[in-house]
């Protein structure tokens, strides 16, 4: 796994072959921090268009429906990952507005391998809505009153969602501490 991170660093800035950027990661961290278990990194996007719907993904997998999301990339900022995922899953070209929520995966059961989710709101600014063939069973944009089912962790960050949507100030959503 390392050495495949590593080849990927490598061929976004090209002037370190993969086996120093290793070595180098490997001398930085010390013993027994690379095979130390942390939860994944995930990038969703809540798209919202000028009839203030949301854009929501159907995923093949599970047949649950999400705001688009996928694991984040090496060598992309996790802005530029919300957009990547929003137009490989459904066609649509979209612009990043802030950061609206940070969520863990496990506790809302949007997945079973421990996740965190980096949320974005975005404004769609292009494209023609597609499902990605093998991502997903279906696409559709989505009034507040008009969710499909089902639907992961929407009672959580749906009203955050919508509020971004509408434009109106929101605190970024996260996860309180258990008690």
């Amino acid at each position: 796994v390392l050495k495949v991170a590593a080849e990927m660093r490598a061929a976004i800035d090209g002037e370190r072959p993969p086996e120093v950027v290793v070595e180098e990661w490997m001398r930085m961290v010390g013993s027994g921090v690379a095979g130390y278990v942390t939860p994944k990194a995930a990038v969703g996007a809540v798209v919202g268009n000028e009839r203030g719907e949301i854009l929501l993904v159907q995923r093949a997998d599970s047949g649950v429906w999400l705001y688009p999301t996928g694991w984040a990339d090496v060598g992309y900022s996790p802005s530029e990952v919300a957009v990547k995922e929003v137009r490989e899953e459904t066609g649509i070209d979209c612009r990043p507005e802030r950061l609206i929520a940070v969520l863990d995966g496990l506790r809302l059961g949007f997945s079973q391998v421990p996740l965190y989710s980096l949320v974005f709101h975005c404004r769609m600014v292009g494209g023609e809505l597609a499902a990605h063939p093998l991502e997903c069973a279906d696409v559709g944009w989505f009034s507040e009153d008009d969710l499909p089912s089902p639907l992961a962790g929407a009672g959580r960050w749906g009203p955050t969602a919508f509020a971004a949507i509408r434009g109106e100030p929101v605190d970024v959503l996260f996860d309180a501490p258990r008690t």
